[in-house]
């Protein structure tokens, strides 16, 4: 596709709010979001789902022949490829890579919760304590991109959490011999990772979900895990929604997302550039730029119209940002920008306004934030130490990054001996009358008559 660099682009839509009054419920209503219709895709997937708690391993092989063209035998990797892969690995990839896992370690080990304990009295003591998660499945997508940052995104936080049993999951690749692809490989042998599988999609969902067993052979086999974590495609997200309940899961991770809200401070090269940067995912990826100057509006569109047709993949990029999901937002002033990337709630924001770190504190829904001209995007991608694994859709109205917590949970213990509870006692049967569930009462006073 060639653009005109002279240009406009005026396939990104605008959306003039200044002057508008809009409340809550008409801003949500109103911000572009990408039109996603699941129900297809649900009925396609719980019938995998069914099919691989049926049939198992071979379900797997069906799946992987239709779906990606390979005859395996068996989901597992041997070590001595993961060997291969990291032994091949370019020493630059590598050295990125290894900078990467640092940073994303100090963070996590950084985000570890403190148990706590409280006395009630002599003798009365509720303790909430932190427990990892027995067993951890991870996803990593394959597609129009290659992730090992991903990798790292869903392993670091499991390991710091103290997470003892981890296996990955990547798509068998035709190019790779039915193996995965070697930098996930490599990645995951960096990490110490030693049980990979070659399986994507809602069937690799599934298989961690339930597990498999291939009798007369335990490589085949798949250990069911407590948690699965990752981001993946429609049917992948679609699967994690089904099968949540069964496991824990990290979010339904949609299409990425970057809103930057920007004055007329802001650099118009740099904001087309992070806009461009997330465009390149994927043909719904959204991009939202919220500002109060027109004048940067303009700027940016004609930032756009060259860098687009200089990048890479220009055409995955322009249907992206011609899309509904993405837009520039012009509003009165940097309040009214505030108040909508609130209610926009981004999986990624960019703050390129005077006085960004202010503007930044007073964001309270965002998935991550990235504050001024020299943290963007890509940076929190990569190697700014943060998780990349954020919450999109809006959900992070509601929903945290992946962290340390998604693979911990909080037992409480309570330890009372018997004059702790005498000095309760009178409480619990008096509220438990009133409830009308007298024999919580008495489970109590048949312990202070001995």
């Amino acid at each position: 596709m060639t653009l005109n660099p002279d240009t406009d682009f005026s396939e990104l839509a605008t959306i003039d709010w200044r002057g508008a009054k809009l409340n809550r419920a008409q801003l949500k209503a109103k911000l572009p979001r990408p039109e996603m219709n699941s129900q297809t895709a649900a009925e396609v997937v719980q019938q995998i789902i069914n099919d691989v708690r049926e049939h198992g391993m071979e379900t797997l092989k069906d799946l992987a022949k239709r779906f990606d063209k390979v005859e395996l035998e068996h989901t597992r990797v041997p070590q001595a490829e993961l060997d291969r892969a990291l032994n091949e690995l370019d020493p630059q990839v590598r050295l990125a890579l290894e900078e990467s896992i640092k940073r994303a370690r100090s963070f996590a080990q950084a985000q570890l919760p403190q148990d706590v304990s409280v006395e009630y009295g002599h003798g009365g003591t509720v303790t909430q304590r932190w427990v990892p998660v027995r067993r951890v499945g991870l996803y990593v997508p394959g597609g129009l991109a290659v992730y090992p940052s991903s990798v790292i995104m869903n392993t670091i936080p499991a390991q710091a959490a103290g997470v003892t049993s981890l296996a990955l999951a990547s798509p068998p690749q035709a190019d790779f011999g039915g193996l995965p692809h070697p930098t996930i490989l490599a990645a995951a042998k960096l990490l110490g990772i030693t049980e990979v599988h070659a399986m994507g999609g809602a069937q690799a969902v599934a298989a961690f979900a339930y597990g498999v067993q291939v009798p007369n052979d335990q490589r085949g086999d798949i250990e069911p895990v407590d948690v699965i974590s990752g981001p993946g495609n429609v049917f992948v997200a679609t699967a994690k929604r089904l099968v949540k309940g069964v496991v824990g899961i990290d979010a339904e991770a949609g299409p990425t997302e970057i809103a930057i809200l920007a004055d007329e401070t802001a650099n118009a090269s740099f904001v087309a550039a992070d806009m461009i940067s997330q465009a390149e995912h994927d043909a719904n990826a959204a991009a939202v730029l919220v500002t109060d100057s027109p004048a940067l509006a303009t700027a940016v569109r004609a930032e756009l119209s060259t860098q687009v047709a200089a990048t890479k993949h220009t055409e995955r990029v322009q249907q992206a940002l011609s899309g509904r999901q993405s837009a520039i937002i012009l509003v009165d002033d940097l309040d009214q920008g505030v108040e909508v990337c609130n209610a926009y709630a981004a999986e990624h924001l960019e703050i390129l306004t005077i006085n960004a770190a202010e503007v930044a504190a007073r964001i309270n829904a965002a998935g991550a934030i990235f504050v001024g001209e020299f943290a963007p995007v890509s940076l929190g991608d990569y190697c700014a130490g943060s998780n990349h694994v954020l919450p999109t859709s809006g959900t992070a109205l509601h929903a945290s990054g992946l962290n340390v917590n998604t693979f911990l949970k909080a037992i409480q213990v309570i330890n009372y001996d018997k004059s702790a509870l005498a000095e309760v006692a009178t409480h619990v049967i008096n509220l438990a009358n009133a409830e009308d569930l007298p024999a919580h009462g008495d489970a109590v006073a048949v312990r202070q008559a001995h």
